[in-house]
């Protein structure tokens, strides 16, 4: 038994999402004629309460998309230093938009009102112009730390003032709101575009979509094509989306008091020097390094068949995911209890 805990993109379909992939009713989507890509669209349009979706391969490409639609060479986006659009998606910012990105300090990943305004710059020939604001939800590098409308709705007042643009990228969104029993359409009035993946903690093989109205998709449906994202006959992949979104949105709770269980077996271990709040499906943990390194650590869990991230030098990142089970769960903490 290969008990994987690197990250919640490992998951393989079940029996039930396989069979509504073969009963999948395909087009061209190029052309607009894949009906199963065309119901997913729409389903997650109306769940945000949004005029249009467009559906990519992946996160960062809907990331990489919004970004490039909302700005100008030259311009610059404001993002938290722990942002995944900043640290995990190859540099695309500069690359595909020509974009610099001011990177903020914000508090467990996320930023506030008055960070973001102190940070706007003033319209002086010599600044590059502010245009964009980029939050995530959770916060991958911040433990799966979580936003909620009271922290998101004086943002997006704010942005709507300075008429800046408010792009979300909602890798694990589903995540935090079946901690916030918030809904999507709450969401959905607070941001000008947004991007939420399929293929994380809703367990579907491939795929993200991204949000917006119906101008914004139109030029997102451009860019998509000149990233290479254009698809023919994906609608199989749609229909596996459509049912991780159906079937696997409220068992996440299942997967976050998991991470918790495992957060507090690893707080008064000998071996842990620190570990970051457990607030969805991510634990972040400081090993000290007088015990034992990452590089040790990884290793030895390896030999009992469980499988880490190294997130850093001492650093770890372990994900719980549908298709890690109790009996997976048992093990890995009884392992962190042993002595190592």
């Amino acid at each position: 038994m290969v008990i994987d805990l690197r990250s919640d993109t490992v998951t393989k379909p079940c029996s039930n999402m396989l069979q509504a992939m073969m009963d999948a009713k395909v087009g061209d989507d190029v052309f607009g004629e894949d009906e199963s890509i065309n119901k997913l669209q729409n389903y997650t349009a109306n769940l945000f309460g949004k005029e249009a979706a467009l559906f990519c391969p992946s996160g960062t490409m809907t990331n990489q998309i919004a970004i490039k639609v909302h700005t100008q060479p030259g311009n610059e986006l404001l993002c938290d230093v722990n942002a995944h659009i900043y640290n995990y998606e190859g540099g695309g910012i500069s690359f595909n938009s020509g974009v610099q990105a001011k990177l903020l300090n914000g508090t467990e990943g996320k930023l506030n009102p008055s960070l973001i305004d102190e940070n706007i710059n003033g319209d002086f020939d010599w600044l590059t112009k502010t245009s964009l604001v980029c939050l995530e939800n959770t916060v991958n590098r911040a433990g799966g730390s979580i936003y909620n409308l009271n922290e998101v709705e004086p943002i997006a007042k704010l942005c709507n003032e300075k008429k800046l643009k408010l792009h979300l990228d909602g890798a694990r969104l589903f995540n935090a709101l079946v901690e916030t029993k918030e809904s999507t359409l709450e969401v959905g009035k607070c941001f000008d575009s947004i991007s939420i993946c399929l293929s994380k903690g809703l367990g579907a093989p491939v795929g993200s979509v991204l949000i917006g109205d119906k101008d914004f998709i139109y030029k997102a449906k451009k860019i998509r094509k000149v990233f290479g994202g254009g698809m023919r006959q994906a609608g199989f992949l749609a229909e596996a989306g459509l049912f991780a979104l159906k079937n696997n949105v409220s068992r996440l709770v299942e997967d976050h008091k998991k991470a918790k269980e495992i957060g507090a077996c690893l707080q008064n271990k000998n071996y842990v020097n620190e570990v970051l709040n457990v607030y969805t499906n991510i634990v972040i943990f400081k090993l000290n390094p007088n015990i034992i390194t990452g590089e040790m650590f990884e290793q030895k869990l390896a030999k009992q068949n469980i499988k880490i991230a190294a997130f850093g030098k001492n650093t770890i990142r372990m994900v719980t995911h549908l298709d890690y089970t109790n009996q997976m769960h048992d093990k890995v903490l009884t392992i962190l209890n042993s002595s190592l």
